[in-house]
């Protein structure tokens, strides 16, 4: 896909634009906030065009001089270089145009749930919840528990976390949906494969702008939190149940030693979920530019298996089978996996673009 010359210009304006704005040392608050993600945003996009523009025109300057006997071989073994890396710089430029979804620098809450499958599928919860808290680490990222409903063998029935640091949204996304295990239980004396499963929702972590969220909106309720917890547990009515009235959503968390904590936190989940809901209608409302993307965003299709016996793991949306199980569980194969994601996810938008 050839962006044309007047793109390249005005790109290369805009960014010269917002250089001279940054360095005149006149910007002051939300001003020179808003510059600055500007800039960064647009540095690397106008690096890349900066590149494409230089390229072709050193193709022009090259094709001129094949009419030199003299110079004729060294500008054919030139041309041919340049033939060879600009498709590939082309591309590159093509994918840093594409419409990028506003949520994909915001940090996002990491939902897991154990589905079928009893006390394995809670098992196999806390596996994947420990991939991607290896695979943030390796992303420089920080996970912080929000809600955690352990089993009793040790894994979650549910587990809740915050994930924050560079892009995050933009990498995780696409690891929402239904997540399938076979592998033999702990629990099962006859070696029999067992198939259990547990859902991924990751959600985009809004600003409190992005949701406003009116107090008359909210019936909140304490109680006394049950299950694991110290000397606190039943003794304190720490516990905290919110319902936001007009939409119905209901968020609890018992986690935390203090009320004002577990209000904080459940608050947090709450506007998440909101912000969440009003993206789906958006969506919804975009729905032919969404075909393009990879997997439907619907958290009830089942998108990868990690089959133990064989030391697989397979996502479906892509047809891609790794087999370096214990590597994704990991976090470095998990990499590999959302790296083909993106490229995939790419790969069509920038086809549907073309049609």
């Amino acid at each position: 896909m050839q962006i044309p010359p007047e793109r390249l210009d005005q790109i290369a304006h805009r960014f010269a634009e917002l250089e001279a704005r940054m360095a005149s040392g006149t910007l002051e608050g939300e001003a020179f906030v808003r510059a600055s993600r500007d800039y960064a945003e647009l540095e690397p996009v106008a690096k890349i065009a900066a590149e494409v523009k230089a390229a072709r025109e050193e193709m022009d300057g090259l094709q001129e001089m094949l009419g030199d006997p003299e110079m004729k071989a060294m500008a054919e073994e030139e041309l041919a270089h340049l033939k060879a890396t600009l498709p590939d710089l082309e591309r590159r430029l093509a994918i840093a145009l594409l419409p990028r979804d506003s949520a994909d620098a915001k940090p996002a809450m990491l939902e897991i749930r154990a589905g079928t499958g009893g006390d394995e599928a809670a098992l196999f919860a806390a596996d994947l919840y420990r991939m991607y808290e290896r695979y943030a680490a390796e992303q420089g990222w920080k996970v912080e528990p929000v809600s955690i409903n352990a089993s009793d063998i040790g894994g979650y029935k549910e587990v809740i976390a915050n994930v924050t640091g560079t892009g995050v949204f933009a990498k995780l996304k696409f690891e929402s949906g239904v997540h399938r295990v076979q592998r033999v239980p702990v629990t099962e004396s006859g070696g029999r494969i067992h198939t259990s499963a547990a859902t991924v929702a990751v959600l985009p972590e809004p600003d409190e702008v992005d949701v406003h969220i009116e107090d008359k909106d909210l019936k909140i309720d304490v109680y006394r939190a049950s299950g694991a917890g110290g000397q606190h547990v039943n003794t304190t009515d720490s516990a905290v149940r919110i319902t936001h009235l007009p939409t119905g959503t209901v968020v609890t968390c018992q986690d935390g030693r203090s009320q004002h904590k577990n209000k904080e936190k459940a608050m947090q989940v709450l506007r998440t979920r909101l912000y969440d809901a009003q993206r789906e209608a958006t969506q919804g409302a975009e729905a032919e530019a969404r075909k393009a993307m990879v997997g439907s965003g619907d958290r009830s299709e089942r998108i990868r298996t990690y089959n133990f016996p064989q030391g697989r793991v397979t996502d479906h949306r892509i047809g891609l089978t790794l087999h370096k199980l214990e590597e994704v569980l990991a976090g470095p194969g998990l990499a590999e996996l959302i790296d083909a994601l993106i490229a995939e996810d790419e790969g069509k938008r920038l086809a549907a673009l073309s049609e």
